[in-house]
């Protein structure tokens, strides 16, 4: 199976930091043109995203699982299929005991990708990461997928040294002048 990874804050949202409430979630104008297309030429789509604002308690699994809800019910709204959202809620230096350790699945590590990988038996090589830090391109290229740099979000930090196989100036960019063209 051939999918697209899809990093959430920056890529399918304006990233206004932490955003965990339905109010603070704005998509990006291209972002349901360019997921259709995806699934129209047969991937799968997936979400990747790190939540360390449940580890910082800024906000809770239950928040961020509520606003997951509102985006997935967005996306069926028009025709999208987002197979599963895989998010990572740890951080190191949290101050939410529970969720205050080193994991594998808090990108730059390949956790989250390496399971979507194992449980819906994705073929890395015909797949795709879409990111904006270069966080996600190192989780992408860890498991052998190629990734692309979005110039959204905080995409223009990373674009003089990046190592994306592309970089677009958004969403509906990579989709059409790399992903499709590959």
């Amino acid at each position: 199976m051939k999918a697209v990874f899809l990093d959430r804050d920056g890529v399918i949202n304006v990233d206004k930091g932490y955003v965990h409430r339905i109010e603070d979630f704005e998509f990006y104008p291209n972002v349901f043109k360019a997921l259709k297309k995806l699934q129209d030429a047969g991937y799968k789509l997936f979400i990747v995203t790190n939540q360390s604002g449940i580890a910082v308690g800024y906000y809770t699994e239950e928040d961020f699982l509520k606003l997951t809800d509102y985006m997935l019910r967005e996306f069926e709204k028009e025709g999208i299929k987002i197979e599963k959202v895989y998010y990572c809620p740890h951080h190191e230096n949290g101050t939410v005991e529970k969720y205050a350790v080193k994991c594998d699945c808090r990108k730059p590590e390949s956790g989250m990708i390496k399971q979507a990988i194992k449980e819906y038996n994705v073929d890395p090589s015909q797949s795709f990461l879409i990111g904006d830090k270069e966080n996600d391109i190192l989780a992408a290229h860890k498991e052998g997928v190629k990734a692309a740099l979005v110039k959204t979000g905080q995409g223009m930090k990373y674009v003089e040294n990046t190592t994306a196989d592309f970089v677009g100036e958004d969403i509906l960019d990579v989709v059409e002048n790399f992903i499709l063209k590959v």
